[in-house]
């Protein structure tokens, strides 16, 4: 029972920093119906952002709130010059425009502070809980304190305030929201904002338990996406739901399922995405879109 409870806790503490950022990509498409690649190379620039700052003599609290701003207003930044040319036609355009983004901002991290390993002190004490027979660590326990509150916090947002509803109206229907007296440019500009904001709170939890290093997020951006799917492109419930499932499967299958074990274990989500998609295409919380003609 141990080790069932250290493989559960360990797989929710992983599944936290996919959520995070699994997060961040449904806050995109919520407030602009697109899907941002560069989520994962927009956290690596916020972590170092945060070194930086830790660099000049700040706590460490105090540099990651620091990043935050800055990434909002780089999240922002983006969208107005870069994104904003491409939004209201063709999707396809727009998602390729973000794999660029991607690789632009992997290729700044590694020109700026090189492809070295750089240690980054952890947001929480490293030290350990005995929790039902299981040794488990404090870091993994606040990682996922950490993304609850995010999730819980993103979940009211779009259901309870009038900054998440204009977001979503922006998405479903920009020109009807532009009719209606929203600022359209300003909310983009928000929605591209908040996400980077988010990125950058990944971002902080990933780079004590990787190293930091410019493409340290490259396999998490993977598993996120997998999880924005299988949960539903527009639920932030479903995104961490889905990505807290994926981490404990993974680590599951991994121990208790021979064939699988370690060296397939990445396998894992792609065979749940196979399944939803097959079964459920609009995700397990997703919503069904229905287009009238």
């Amino acid at each position: 029972m141990g080790t069932f409870i250290q493989l559960v806790i360990d797989g929710l503490s992983a599944g936290s920093i996919y959520a995070a950022l699994a997060l961040a990509i449904v806050l995109v498409n919520q407030s602009t119906g697109l899907i941002n690649f560069s989520q994962g190379a927009m956290a690596v620039l916020s972590a170092y952002i945060a070194y930086v700052l830790m660099g000049w003599g700040l706590p460490l609290l105090l540099a990651i709130l620091g990043a935050l701003i800055v990434s909002f207003v780089l999240g922002a930044v983006v969208e107005r010059l870069v994104i904003r040319r491409f939004e209201g036609g063709d999707p396809d355009t727009a998602v390729v425009v973000t794999i660029g983004l991607l690789t632009l901002f992997t290729g700044i991290c590694g020109w700026l502070w090189g492809y070295n390993n750089i240690q980054f002190p952890s947001l929480f004490p490293l030290d350990t809980v005995n929790l039902f027979g299981a040794v488990v660590s404090v870091r993994s326990l606040g990682t996922i304190g950490v993304t609850v509150a995010i999730m819980i916090v993103l979940q009211l947002l779009f259901v309870g305030t009038k900054l998440g509803l204009a977001l979503r109206a922006v998405s479903i229907n920009p020109t009807s929201a532009a009719l209606s007296g929203l600022p359209v440019g300003r909310l983009l500009m928000v929605g591209w904002g908040l996400a980077a904001a988010l990125g950058a709170v990944a971002g902080a939890l990933v780079a004590p338990q990787l190293s930091l290093t410019p493409t340290m997020m490259d396999s998490a951006l993977v598993y996120a996406l997998a999880a924005v799917i299988i949960g539903g492109m527009n639920s932030p419930l479903g995104a961490a739901v889905a990505a807290w499932g994926i981490g404990v499967l993974e680590n599951l299958a991994a121990v208790y399922v021979p064939f699988i074990g370690y060296d397939l274990k990445i396998a894992v989500p792609f065979i749940i995405l196979f399944i939803v998609l097959l079964l459920r295409p609009q995700g397990l919380f997703g919503r069904k879109v229905v287009v009238r003609v």
